[in-house]
């Protein structure tokens, strides 16, 4: 059974993902081949057609189209708290009784339209809408490989009408336990406060997260923004999470946030500095993000949770890692699982997963997220004869060995190696990596590579065997969803991939996942004795993460970058080190 999903159902972050027979054989966004991050308004075109070639596979062999939304019957009560919520806004309201699935209309529209471009024949497969937050549930609880009963949960800024989900999954089946909808949205309100903070939504929640362990949550209260009273909330539309009129407005751009806002908390943050008070109400609404999600995931899972121990988190909430680090560390949390590209472009594979399991195909858990494109040393070679900035490059041996060498002489370099990972991290395919333990090396990579705040942390890559002696908790974490307590002890020997807060976010490699990357780290440990490299996402500031070799050499010449490594292909900017 081939199974195609495709996500973009909300406008932003459009993927496409293929099932055959369970096994999910390619998948990637559409912003890395198109080079528009989150690709706004467009729908997975090019990521069709890059799965199918992948597979290779004609629109003729696809038995079942998924996406991750669906029509929502007036009766359900989401359409009519919308209504109710956003009684200040009539047009709004009443489009959602009187014509609730306008946006699911026109989406499967447009749907059908690319498809038929690409050769679809609608009406020769199957069509399968999944509702939005069930595609979230799928795409970690069905990927999980957990075999228990295991509770499900979903914070998202919202699909069609629901924000927020609690369920639980059991012999393949989700059950919905309660959903709360627009505008009662925590990922929504951490969002609005994002945007006040000086960054986009959707792109800048995670610098948020980075910004708060900067300042004091006590500082500031912000609870006027959300009622909670242990099983209910309710966010503040005086102040956030609004349409229409209520939007504070800075020339033509409107934001989710009011102008009663920015008269209680001061002028909206400008510029790259993290300063008072800005600081303290990043760390603010981070608690309270983490108070009440954790306060619902007690009401509504609490009895799951300590019967068998196991938690699948999906959504844009579940890439907060903070939070993520408060849930392991419940002693009646026996494992959580985060499905790394928890975001919507995760749906795509959450629709299809979904629909694979209501067939009767088990699909196989998630182990790597290695599903885009690879190219040959080859392709690499004739990419840089073709480059306009003529680089200087060579074909080396003992890939590994010779990159732990530069690194350990305190260069980072562009590592470029295999098939390119699906979602928002890098983890060894399209990456950035440095010696954790070289002075400055982080401050460099921010200022003159990646060119974005001073103040935002790095990530550590490390041997999963090495993970046990360097945190507080033993927990796996194949995907960089996790931050962990360091020991004393590693602090100071990795310094650079640890954050104010003592903490990191980590990609514990296993064995057989990715070879070359895995010796990489054994190499440093020989060198430096920590099985360890710092790793970031290969792109620069705004720009998506870097897909094609083409890609990685523009890159390279818009940045500081000394060294780029392609497969077997190394490309420098001076000289060659005497060793290769």
């Amino acid at each position: 059974m081939v199974i195609l999903g495709l996500s973009g159902a909300i406008s932003h972050d459009p993927s496409a993902a293929l099932y055959i027979d369970g096994k999910l054989v390619a998948a990637i966004e559409e912003e890395r081949i198109i080079r528009d991050k989150h690709a706004k308004g467009k729908m997975p075109l090019e990521s069709t057609k890059f799965v199918l070639e992948q597979a290779g596979i004609k629109p003729k062999d696809v038995d079942i189209v998924a996406v991750p939304m669906a029509p929502i019957s007036l009766s359900s009560g989401a359409r009519w708290h919308y209504a109710k919520r956003y009684w200040y806004a009539p047009d709004r309201a009443l489009d959602a009784l009187l014509n609730g699935n306008r946006r699911y209309r026109r989406y499967v529209k447009n749907i059908r339209s690319m498809l038929e471009s690409l050769g679809f024949e609608w009406g020769q497969f199957e069509f399968e809408p999944v509702e939005h937050h069930l595609a979230h549930a799928s795409s970690t609880y069905h990927l999980s490989g957990f075999k228990e009963k295991t509770a499900i949960m979903g914070v998202d800024g919202k699909g069609e009408y629901a924000t927020t989900f609690f369920g639980y999954g059991e012999n393949g089946k989700i059950h919905k336990i309660k959903e709360f909808y627009d505008p009662d949205s925590l990922g929504g309100l951490y969002g609005a406060i994002t945007e006040y903070l000086g960054f986009d939504m959707l792109d800048g929640e995670y610098k948020v997260m980075g910004m708060a362990p900067y300042g004091d949550a006590s500082k500031y209260d912000l609870s006027r923004l959300i009622e909670f009273d242990g099983k209910d909330f309710q966010i503040n539309t005086k102040l956030a999470n609004v349409i229409g009129l209520r939007r504070y407005k800075e020339g033509k751009k409107g934001f989710f946030f009011t102008p009663e806002l920015v008269k209680w908390l001061g002028p909206r943050r400008k510029g790259d500095v993290a300063d008072d008070p800005y600081i303290h109400y990043a760390a603010s609404i981070q608690a309270i993000f983490e108070e009440v999600t954790l306060g619902l995931m007690d009401h509504y899972l609490g009895d799951i949770i300590k019967e068998t121990g196991k938690i699948a988190f999906a959504g844009g909430g579940a890439l907060n890692v903070k939070l993520n680090q408060k849930i392991i560390a419940r002693p009646e949390v026996k494992e959580l699982f985060v499905q790394p590209a928890s975001g919507d472009s995760g749906t795509a594979i959450g629709a299809a997963s979904y629909v694979a399991n209501m067939r009767g195909q088990e699909v196989e858990p998630m182990r790597h997220v290695y599903l885009g494109p690879s190219f040959t040393n080859e392709q690499v070679v004739e990419a840089c004869e073709q480059h306009p900035d003529k680089p200087k490059f060579k074909t080396i041996s003992d890939v590994p060995q010779n990159i732990a060498r530069v690194l350990h002489e305190g260069n980072p370099v562009a590592w470029f190696q295999g098939r390119m990972e699906f979602g928002p991290r890098a983890l060894g395919g399209r990456s950035i990596v440095g010696c954790p333990n070289h002075p400055g090396i982080a401050d460099r990579i921010n200022e003159q590579i990646k060119f974005r705040e001073r103040w935002r942390p790095f990530c550590p890559s490390m041997l999963s065997r090495t993970a046990k002696e360097m945190f507080k908790v033993d927990h796996p974490a194949p995907f960089m969803t996790f931050t962990f307590e360091v020991k004393d002890e590693w602090k100071t020997r990795v310094p650079e991939v640890v954050h104010e807060d003592g903490t990191s976010r980590a990609q514990a490699l296993e064995p057989g996942l990715n070879d070359r990357y895995y010796a990489l780290m054994e190499e440093m440990e020989k060198l430096t004795g920590n099985g360890v490299v710092l790793n970031t996402s290969l792109n620069r500031r705004g720009e998506p993460v870097v897909c094609t070799p083409t890609d990685a050499l523009n890159m390279f010449f818009g940045s500081d970058l000394q060294y780029l490594i392609m497969e077997d292909v190394l490309v420098v900017k001076e000289d060659f080190p005497e060793f290769v």
